[in-house]
């Protein structure tokens, strides 16, 4: 993805690039929470909606929570390389769409990702420039349990299996540009959150600062 495409006014008057913001942990560990969080308080996140063949549940708005469409379509999409990332869970399929991406980056948008780290690396091979990646760990392996058994949404059987899984998971954090820890979810969110605010200052994102710093010289100038 081209860093050159123009991108919205930021409020201090400085053109912007928008990012990818990428989330991933541990089933368990926090990052589906903290994304809410995140969409509930900070200006100018959106969500990425993903596509997905699997059956829409009860509650689900499509083109809200995913887009859902049948295998033969999902795989024109593969082929035709419509999707940033994309993978097969469970008997289904799953992708983000790249055109409504870009279309944010390029308006200065940014656009939140709860994904794994096989997802991760897709992103980072196609749009390395536009990606900014937390990788959210619990405190201790208790603690995942307690949160996995709190959640009341799994039997205990698959919690096994998600704690298993987790130890292979988390052998992927040094991919990821930050770690967070989340032992507190309030302090775990402002170090994410600050990440986020950090991102959108770097230089290569502000695609605008050169003519906003030509006019304050101007100014100084005069």
């Amino acid at each position: 993805m081209s860093g050159g495409a123009k991108g919205v006014m930021a409020e201090d008057g400085v053109d912007r690039r928008g990012l990818m913001f990428v989330l991933s942990s541990p089933s368990g560990a926090g990052k589906t929470t903290l994304s809410r969080m995140l969409l509930e308080s900070v200006p100018g996140l959106e969500m990425s909606v993903s596509v997905t063949t699997r059956s829409k549940r009860k509650g689900e708005i499509d083109g809200r929570d995913y887009r859902f469409i049948d295998v033969k379509q999902f795989r024109k999409m593969v082929k035709a390389d419509q999707l940033l990332e994309h993978a097969k869970v469970f008997d289904n399929f799953y992708g983000t769409p790249r055109e409504p991406v870009e279309e944010a980056l390029r308006a200065g948008r940014d656009v939140l990702f709860d994904i794994d780290w096989q997802g991760t690396q897709q992103l980072r091979k196609k749009a390395k420039k536009d990606v900014v990646s937390v990788f959210i760990l619990p405190p201790s392996a208790r603690a995942l349990m307690q949160r996995l058994h709190t959640r009341a949404q799994d039997s205990d059987e698959v919690i096994q299996g998600r704690m298993q899984r987790a130890s292979g998971e988390m052998d992927h954090w040094k991919e990821y540009d930050h770690i967070v820890v989340n032992e507190n979810i309030g302090i775990a969110f402002e170090a994410v959150r600050s990440i986020l605010v950090a991102a959108r200052l770097q230089r290569r994102r502000l695609i605008g600062m050169k003519t906003f710093v030509r006019g304050l010289q101007k100014q100084l100038e005069k």
